[in-house]
């Protein structure tokens, strides 16, 4: 028989290479043999759909050339049998005589199988499987020459995700981590349909919380499907659209958006305070990589500006499969990703199989009962003057097409399918067979625009005659494995990395037509299936389900693991082996498996087209009303006509000149005094510092108590409170509300004009603005403060306490009382172990466990206290609560006696942090390294409240009842360190500081103390009346000087009228 005696050559001198340069360089082409050569596509080449097939013969002949032919030779005479070598001179064509000439026509006719698959890739065109298949493959014609396929390159952003270690080296350290809460992960979904997008998100989230992850699970509305999301374990939200605004992103370590129906969701989180949450996005469809050729063509560069800053918000965009991150690379800001696996296939053959005969199929098509259908399948991706694939696959299946193909006799009627290009290019095939001499019926074509999912049901053997070694495993393969079709495929990596031969499919080497043979014979029976071809059939069905959920689910796991921060107070989430037998959770659908697959696609493309729409109605209007000012610059101007338009420009300006000076010297009537008054006022309420007093100001008039929200970005706004009892206090100028009396912290405090220390001190910082000159800004007995995370969080006052605070604060005045409606252990009520621990232990896990160290040594230095003396002030462990989040109110004179202790321990701790040598002694991820002083200043409050003998007593924020926490009685004998919360200690460390400061004797190069509010001791008060009395001296003695001046040589008025002299 024929024997094929190596695998046809390329000429890579023909095959260009382009440099892969830059970031976005994500999607390359390599051979497809061992050789590789890279050509970048991104923003160069477009996917195209429906090519064009009017393509001249000399443009698709002239790049191939003269040299390829010559080329092509060597290998037309690699022969289907035993061959002699063929020695002495080289003869010329005409001197084939007999046999030679028989040989001939042999090859010219495998050579004339090879063109017409190249004429027949020219016209193909990817299209959807039905039901879950990633719809419209698209073929690359330009750029790419014989012997290249696509790779999916990651990005500069994702690339350390590909490289990250995750969590590993951590685990390895011989301290346990401890913790307090599981990292907490929001899931966003963009729809609760039942469909194979919504199988894989469950099973991913199932097995994320056996690692130790908690979830919260947002989903737009109610349906169905809220039965399966409950399993799941999971808290689940159902909200509208529009209101993800509402919602605290802070309060979860990452956050995971499925499909484009979660970009509703973006716009939240563009904004600060949430822009550096880690934010997953997955996309499974491909409705938007449908419509980017169509924003190309037309010119729609804002829609591809929207989407590609929408995907740059995401941490990481993540595709299911190699294909789909190439189809939107016009759109990759860099980070787009790959997770291989979705049961999106198996869903569709699953349905399919359910809804359709293989025996009608088989009839309707005209194949018999007893014929045995051989399918032959290749790559994903084909192109329109290359056919590599289908050219190997002709070479490789001569000697099997020659054998099965061209008898039909009592072992049986074999047909050989072609599943490739368009349903129209079955010509070229029959073309190709008949002069084979293969039986007429034998050979068929099937195009991918039509319905695959039949042509795989109707097969018994499916042949995978692609050698390239792909990235991703062929969604083909796996759609005729559930429909229980043995399948023989070629020993490529992507194939011996899934499957395993003689288990779940079968192996031949590639490019040895004699082991295909040999391998194809093992499933061949006396006519009919074999027993190994039934066994194949039943495992690989049963592998094929499940085969790609363990490389889904350890992905995503791992992936977190690189992406997430995970604060000191967090839980670390259990490692990705201890996961076992991982599969898509099926039971959880049940015997609900439908077809709302396409349902769901329908409702994704809505949402692309509703923001064309949107889009396309704002610039058409912008348009529009440019187009009535819009002046078009005349053509061809003289210099004539330059100075005509200078003589009038200069006429005009003189003509203005003279009516202005003409207006000035004329009277005018001032107009009625209401208006003047009205026109006034309007002009104060433009500038926000004169707004401040205007009617939030009035409003608070009386009230005891302002309590001011510190916020620090326009995502916040929805978090805040209207009313008289409270009012805004920005850390950003840029992010303060414009119709609104809030305070600009900035303004008042040029220190958190620094983003390092705005960052480092939080809400520090705008409590060190309110104080700096406090007369100023709060003229009130008594002073709050409450982050707008309480109100995100559910923990701020209810109306009903606010109301019941303010007549506590009216009906009793003495004392000095703190409340605070906050509790430190409000998030760690889940967790058990946090009822035992005390103050300092949950300061430590909130701090990386150097809270009592650090508070120590910056206690330590800021008294000057000996090393024999303790320097860490003991907190009772007696079950009560403690405050967090800056939510408290106290008298004004407690709170600047409180910031004047801040502003003191801040100093020496930031002392500490500069001779550390590390970035932040508090943090173990870059979150809390941002923001190095916040934990441990936020329950400053409550050390300095406790050991000051001041009154703590908590106020449930719902009822408003009041419960006196770690009472003064207890704190008797010695248990506080009242000494040195003195007011009179603290005063006199304050005027030191201040006369050091004062006297240019700076303590270290970067001192903090003097820039966090006033700089006040006795010197600068003596030397300001000095300076008061020497001014009021000066324009005393320039006052005198004035008149003895003018009584010297000063002008002296004539006399209106002479009085009449009597003679």
């Amino acid at each position: 028989m024929f024997r094929y005696s190596q695998p046809p050559e390329v000429d890579e001198a023909a095959i260009p290479t382009t440099a892969s340069t830059g970031a976005d360089d994500a999607v390359t082409a390599t051979t497809g043999g061992s050789d590789q050569t890279s050509h970048s596509i991104r923003d160069r080449l477009r996917f195209k759909r429906n090519p064009n097939q009017a393509t001249s013969p000399t443009a698709s002949t002239s790049g191939r050339g003269t040299k390829s032919r010559e080329d092509r030779a060597p290998s037309s005479r690699s022969r289907w049998h035993h061959h002699h070598g063929t020695g002495g001179r080289r003869k010329s064509w005409f001197a084939f005589r007999g046999v030679y000439l028989f040989y001939l026509v042999i090859v010219f006719s495998v050579l004339a199988f090879a063109i017409a698959s190249v004429l027949l890739q020219s016209s193909v065109t990817s299209v959807m499987f039905s039901t879950g298949w990633s719809e419209h493959r698209r073929s690359v014609g330009e750029g790419l020459r014989l012997g290249t396929t696509l790779k999916f390159v990651p990005g500069i952003r994702s690339r350390p995700l590909v490289e990250g270690q995750g969590l590993d080296q951590i685990r390895m350290q011989q301290v346990a981590r401890l913790g307090l809460r599981a990292p907490r992960l929001a899931i966003i979904l963009g729809n609760v349909k039942k469909n194979p997008q919504l199988l894989m998100l469950i099973t991913i989230m199932k097995h994320l919380r056996i690692l130790g992850y908690s979830l919260q699970i947002y989903a737009p509305k109610n349906s169905r499907a809220q039965s399966v999301l409950e399993r799941t374990g999971g808290q689940i939200s159902i909200l509208p659209t529009d209101n993800y605004s509402h919602i605290d992103w802070s309060m979860f370590d990452g956050i995971i958006v499925d499909s484009l129906q979660g970009r509703e969701s973006m716009s939240s989180l563009m904004q600060e305070p949430f822009c550096s949450i880690p934010v997953i996005w997955i996309i499974q469809e491909d409705a938007l990589a449908n419509r980017l050729p169509v924003y190309e063509e037309m010119g729609w560069t804002h829609l591809m500006t929207y989407w590609r800053s929408a995907f740059s918000r995401a941490s990481v965009v993540v595709f299911p499969d190699f294909t789909l991150p190439m189809l939107y690379s016009v759109v990759d800001p860099g980070n787009f990703f790959v997770i291989p696996g979705s049961p999106v296939d198996v869903w569709a053959a699953d349905i399919y199989r359910k809804t359709h005969d293989k025996h009608q199929l088989r009839m309707n098509n005209g194949f018999d009962k007893e014929d045995i259908v051989v399918l032959v399948v290749g790559s994903s991706f084909f192109y329109n003057e290359l056919s590599w694939d289908y050219a190997v696959a002709m070479h490789t299946l001569g000697p099997l097409l020659a054998k099965y193909a061209r008898r039909n006799d009592a072992e049986g009627s074999f047909k050989f399918v072609f599943l490739c290009g368009n349903s129209t290019d079955g010509d070229a095939i029959q073309e190709v067979a008949s002069r084979l001499g293969l039986i007429h019926g034998s050979v068929r074509h099937y195009g991918l625009n039509g319905d695959v999912s039949s042509v795989l049901l109707m097969a018994d053997i499916v042949l995978y005659g692609s050698s390239q070694d792909e990235q991703g495993f062929p969604s083909l393969i796996i759609r005729a494995m559930t429909f229980g079709i043995p399948v023989l495929t070629p020993e490529i990596p992507i194939m011996k990395k899934y499957v395993f031969d003689e288990s779940h499919v079968l192996f031949f080497p590639k490019y040895d037509p004699e082991a295909l043979m040999r391998t194809f014979s093992l499933l061949i029976s006396d006519g009919s299936l074999s027993k190994l071809a039934r066994t194949l059939s039943l495992s690989g069905r049963l592998y094929a389900k499940d085969m790609l959920a363990s490389e889904c689910v350890s992905g995503y796991a791992k992936l977190l693991e690189n992406i997430l921060s995970y604060p000191s107070d967090t839980l670390l989430p259990a490692s990705v082996d201890r996961l076992q037998q991982i599969t898509w959770e099926w039971s959880l659908f049940g015997e609900e498996i439908d077809g709302e697959a396409a349902d769901s696609n329908i409702r994704v493309l809505s949402v692309v087209q509703n923001l064309e729409t949107e889009v396309q109605d704002l610039v058409t209007s912008t348009n529009t009303s440019g187009i009535s000012t819009e002046i078009s610059e005349p053509d061809g101007l003289t210099k004539l006509d330059w100075d005509v338009l200078d003589e009038i420009e200069s006429s005009e300006e003189f003509e203005n000149v003279e009516l202005e000076q003409f207006e000035e010297r004329m009277d005018k009537h001032p107009g009625i005094w209401d208006e003047i008054y009205r026109n006034a006022r309007k002009a104060e309420k433009l500038k926000f510092e004169a707004n401040e007093r205007d009617e939030g100001e009035l409003e608070r008039t009386g009230q005891p108590v302002c309590i001011y929200e510190i916020y620090s970005g326009a995502g916040a706004w929805p978090f805040l409170h209207h009313g008289s009892l409270y009012r805004g206090l920005s850390l950003s100028t840029k992010a303060r509300r414009s119709r609104s009396d809030d305070v600009d912290a900035v303004a008042r405090l040029p220190l958190l004009n620094d983003t390092y220390y705005r960052d480092i001190l939080c809400e520090l910082g705008g409590m060190f603005s309110i104080a700096n000159k406090v007369d100023d800004i709060h003229k009130r007995p008594w002073i709050g403060f409450q982050s707008w995370r309480a109100t995100g969080r559910k923990v701020s006052l209810s109306p009903k306490a606010e109301k019941v605070l303010e007549e506590k604060i009216q009906r009793e005045t003495v004392g000095d009382v703190v409340y605070f409606w906050t509790r430190l252990d409000k998030d760690y009520e889940a967790t058990a172990s946090s009822a035992k621990l005390g103050f300092w232990s949950i300061c430590d896990l909130l701090n990386a466990g150097h809270c009592r160290t650090t508070f120590e040594n910056a206690f330590r230095q800021m008294y000057s206290l000996p090393s024999h003396l303790e320097g860490l002030p003991p907190m009772p462990e007696d079950g009560g609560h403690w405050s967090a989040l800056h939510s408290w109110v106290m008298p004004t004179p407690s709170f600047l006696e409180f910031t004047m202790f801040s502003r003191m321990f801040v100093d020496s701790l930031d002392s500490l942090q500069a001779n550390s040598g590390v970035a932040c002694m508090f943090s173990s991820s870059e979150v809390e390294e941002k923001h190095c002083y916040c934990r441990i200043m936020e329950l400053l409050v409550n050390v300095w409240a406790y050991h000051s003998g001041r009154k703590m007593v908590y106020i449930d924020p719902e009822t408003g009842s009041f419960e006196e926490q770690h009472s003064i009685e207890e704190r008797k004998g010695g248990v506080i360190w009242a000494k040195y919360m003195n007011l009179t200690l603290l005063k006199s460390m304050d005027e030191d500081l201040a006369e050091a400061a004062d006297d240019g004797d700076l303590l270290r190069e970067r001192w903090l103390w003097p820039l966090t509010g006033e700089v006040h001791w006795q010197g600068i008060y003596e030397r300001e009346r000095v300076e008061r009395y020497r001014q009021k001296m000066d324009k005393k003695r320039k006052n005198r000087e004035k008149l003895v001046e003018r009584n010297r040589i000063g002008y002296k008025q004539k006399p209106l009228g002479r009085r009449r002299q009597l003679l």
